[in-house]
């Protein structure tokens, strides 16, 4: 899949976001109330324009009105070519049957990834999106008695690795978070491993790297999402 595509539909998400955030600044300002995302619908624009008494700052809000109205015109023209382009590979009709991962996400995945066989394990493929955990320890190595030996600190976790693919990460872990609130066998395992007292990051970051490792797996053998095999993709 041409890697402009994925430029583009990154570009509009940018420059919507690059609109849409003066807009909400620009309205709580004046009326002291953060506009929800009905605030951006075209029924209730003239309510908040109402809002805002001074004329020069109306103004400004009816521009950036404008501005979005194009933008949100350009982003879905540019997913449309996105899942059109998606539709000609046919592993995203399957990658896109798993829970949270859907039709964009499986298109931008096999975009990015371009191919399954460039990793040959799951832990290089989290590594590459920026999943894998890094560690360290302090003095590794200690003498006794003049002899050399391992030691037996523990490892110390530094946080995840920082050299990755920065939107892969985004595309796990926007999965994982719509799978830990969408009804279905993730959202079970997330609730699962909340009541073994994890915590919710990283019960998401477990998620994340589930999913990523059941996209490979599907991938490279040409299966379909099956979840009675969910247990199997440990993470």
């Amino acid at each position: 899949m041409p890697d402009g595509r994925i430029s583009q539909v990154r570009f509009e998400a940018l420059a919507v976001s690059s609109v849409s955030l003066p807009l909400r600044h620009e309205v709580q300002a004046r009326v002291r109330i953060r506009p929800d995302a009905e605030g951006f619908a075209h029924r209730h624009r003239s309510q908040w324009l109402e809002k805002i008494r001074e004329a020069g700052p109306r103004r400004r809000a009816e521009h950036l009105y404008q501005q979005l109205d194009l933008l949100q015109h350009l982003r879905q023209q540019a997913r449309r070519e996105l899942l059109a382009e998606g539709r000609r590979h046919s592993i995203t009709a399957k990658l896109r049957k798993i829970p949270a991962l859907g039709p964009i996400r499986s298109a931008l995945a096999v975009a990015l990834i371009q191919t399954p066989h460039g990793f040959r394990s799951k832990r290089q493929l989290w590594k590459y999106c920026g999943l894998a955990l890094e560690t360290r320890i302090t003095g590794e190595y200690v003498y006794v008695h003049g002899e050399r030996r391992r030691s037996k600190k523990q490892l110390s976790i530094r946080g995840l690795n920082k050299d990755h693919n920065h939107d892969l990460k985004g595309l796990f872990k926007g999965a994982a978070t719509q799978a830990s609130v969408k009804p279905g066998p993730f959202q079970e395992f997330y609730q699962r491993s909340l009541a073994k007292g994890i915590k919710p990051t990283m019960v998401r970051l477990t998620l994340a790297r589930k999913i990523a490792a059941i996209t490979l797996t599907l991938w490279k053998k040409g299966e379909d999402f099956d979840i009675h095999k969910l247990n199997s993709q440990a993470a």
